[in-house]
Order: C-alpha cells, then structure tokens, then sequence
C-alpha cells in the first residue's frame, strides 16, 4: 500500500463526502478509492468511514485521523512549495471558478499574458454564475463579487470594478430616455438579472450623494448569467445595470448606449477566496498576484 496515496484519498473522501466524488477530483477510479481506503482501514485496525447506501460518514477514529493527517499533508506541501519556489518556475494545475461575465471580457483576453509568465502552469477554469463548494469540488480559488461575508474561506481584494446602466439604441428608439431611476419601475422595461444560487431577483443599486434606490422593475425577460444579461441588453429587450468591463465593447461600438449617468453606485469589490486551511502551492500564489495586477487595470 502507498500508505501517502492512501492519507490523500483518505482526506479528499472526507472533504467531498463521497467516493464517487472523491475520485472524480483526484482522477481515478472509484475502485482505486474504495480499495486504497479498505487498505488504509486494515493497516490502521480501525474503521475510518462508515458506508451506506446513500452517503459516507466519518467515525470517531476517522475524524481523529483526519485532523492529524491533514496537517501532516499541508507540512509536505509547504516543504515541498519551499523547494519548487526556490528552484523551479511553479508548474502543474491549478482549478479556479469564476462568474461567466469575468471569464470572457476578463480573465480569458488576458491569459496569454500569464502563460508568457508562467507557461508551465495549465488553469482549469470553471465557469459559471452558480455557487461552488471550494472544499468538496476541490476548487483551488474562486472569484467573487461584492462584501466578502463567508467566515468559512480566506480571501484577497482583487480591486473595485465600477458599474454601468445601459440600453441599446433601438430600445431607446422605441421608449425614450429615463432621466431618473424610479422610471424603471414602471415606464422603461428592465432585464431582470436573477442569482442564479437563490432564484430571486438581484436589484439595481443607484446612488446620487446621499440619495439611492434599489430597483427590480418590471421586465418581460430575467437570466441568471452574465453574458446572457449583455445580450438580452444588445437585443434592445431592456436597460441593463452591469459591471463596465463585461459592456465595454459593446459602448465602444454604438451596441449600448450609457444611460443615468449622474446615478452611479459606488464601485463594486472583487475578491479571490481560497480554503483557509488549505496551503496555497507556488502556482496558486502567482495567480492571485496575476488577478490583482489585471484588476487593477479596471476603472
């Protein structure tokens, strides 16, 4: 038995809470998993994990276990980033979730730029605007907007990114110009942002001085991603409130035309988050240095 092997699996079954889901991370058989554990269990005389049909649970023993081996993991991999740091650029692969809208007008554009840096490093991208589990999908670091209220993760600001209301000019064609934001509540149809963990409508936040309102408005089309909110808003289905690095483009062409422009909220933080028992490998770190550089070329 490759008694490490076995501690790592081990580990990854207890954070993901399934073999199925445990192998898929670490990219083996779940016949791999199963047998590494039961040869763990025998080496040990214990039982680590109590199996059912429906789910897996840690036995007193296990979470012992656990506890212990996993600071012995972090140590090795602290040593081992010691050395990779001093002597070799950082290499291997690292798996970062990120919001649609990000990944496409931001962090893809600029990827060449990091592998010019960094061309032994290959990022797995996870790209979506649902809301990942970090420990049990595995996830090194996720990209997250506004107030970082998670108590469980450790996180980094990456900057503010400034907002923007806009609407296609046929839209303004067919309805005119709002000249004050209580207009979408009623008069000018809205494109309906919905979170996509919660379903609820996420409301549009205008600010003048002391004065700020938060809108949902009527609208006949909502989504829950962020490239489809842009496109709905290039269709002239609605006006749009959206970050202005995901509409730059489509403003510098004529697609979208900035409205409200004295109602702009304060700027909106991003930050990086990372399991906070986790140690960041040399691959990880350089990313997140990487991330805050690109940020902070956002106005």
């Amino acid at each position: 038995m490759n008694q490490l092997l076995a501690i790592q699996v081990f580990a990854r079954v207890v954070e993901t809470g399934s073999f199925t889901k445990a192998a898929d991370s670490l990219a083996m058989p779940k016949t791999t998993v199963s047998k590494l554990i039961r040869e763990l269990e025998a080496f040990l005389c214990v039982r680590l994990l109590q199996r059912s049909t429906r789910n897996v649970t840690v036995t007193t023993d296990g979470a012992a276990y656990y506890e212990q081996t996993a600071r012995l993991i972090r140590d090795l991999q602290d040593i081992d980033s010691g050395f990779q740091g001093a002597q070799f650029k950082p290499r291997g692969r690292i798996r970062v979730d990120v919001g649609s809208s990000v990944a496409t007008a931001l962090i893809i554009p600029a990827l060449p730029d990091f592998y010019s840096r960094y061309p032994d490093i290959q990022v797995e991208l996870g790209v979506s605007d649902r809301h990942v589990d970090l420990i049990s999908e595995n996830v090194d670091c996720v990209i997250r907007g506004g107030p970082m209220l998670e108590q469980s993760l450790a996180a980094r600001l990456l900057g503010h990114v400034s907002r923007v209301t806009c609407a296609a000019p046929s839209y303004l064609e067919r309805y005119g110009i709002p000249v004050h934001p209580s207009e979408l509540e009623s008069k000018y149809p809205v494109i309906g942002y919905h979170s996509a963990r919660t379903n609820r409508v996420i409301p549009a936040r205008f600010e003048r001085g002391s004065e700020y309102f938060d809108i949902v408005g009527k609208s006949q089309i909502g989504v829950n991603e962020g490239n489809a909110h842009v496109a709905a808003g290039v269709a002239g289905l609605g006006v749009i409130h959206n970050f202005r690095y995901a509409v730059q483009t489509h403003l510098d062409s004529g697609a979208l035309v900035p409205i409200l422009e004295d109602w702009l909220p304060a700027p909106y933080p991003f930050h990086v988050a990372y399991p906070p028992n986790r140690n960041l490998s040399n691959r990880v770190r350089v990313f997140i240095d990487w991330l805050v550089e690109l940020f902070s070329t956002l106005h």
